[in-house]
């Protein structure tokens, strides 16, 4: 896991702009929304490097690699950072507050392929206390 804060690359009186990749593939972009104490992912990938830009609110980032059930870490991920999931790290995301995020991947991920290279995993990454937490989720269903 790799976090960096994204900062403008050019200011002037009309903005700012950021480049949040120059000069670096990426095979599928896609824009997840989420409510506030949403659970999402529990799975990791085997080929695809995932990056997500938090656009608005946060999120708590929980990770380990896939053979190593002892050393489970998680840290928050503000507005404006970067994540960057590597293959074979298993990742479960805390929605802490309402929030939009971009996923750049570098593999298979979008479309017909979505779930293609997607490997769950059990138990959850998520503290038990997270797990036994009602949340709703995005369709408007009690979890």
């Amino acid at each position: 896991m790799i976090i960096r804060k994204i900062e403008p690359a050019f200011i002037d009186d009309r903005g700012e702009i950021s480049d949040i990749f120059y000069k670096h593939p990426v095979d599928h972009v896609g824009m997840i929304t989420s409510v506030k104490g949403a659970l999402r992912g529990d799975h990791y990938h085997k080929e695809t490097t995932q990056h997500m830009y938090m656009m608005k609110g946060s999120l708590r980032y929980y990770y380990k690699m896939v053979d190593d059930d002892a050393n489970i870490k998680s840290i928050v991920v503000n507005e404006g950072e970067l994540v960057t999931t590597p293959p074979f790290e298993v990742h479960s995301l805390e929605i802490l507050e309402p929030n939009i995020f971009i996923v750049f991947s570098e593999g298979l991920r979008g479309g017909v392929d979505y779930e293609e290279d997607t490997f769950r995993v059990s138990p959850s990454l998520f503290p038990e206390n997270i797990l036994n937490k009602k949340y709703i989720d995005l369709r408007g269903e009690s979890k």
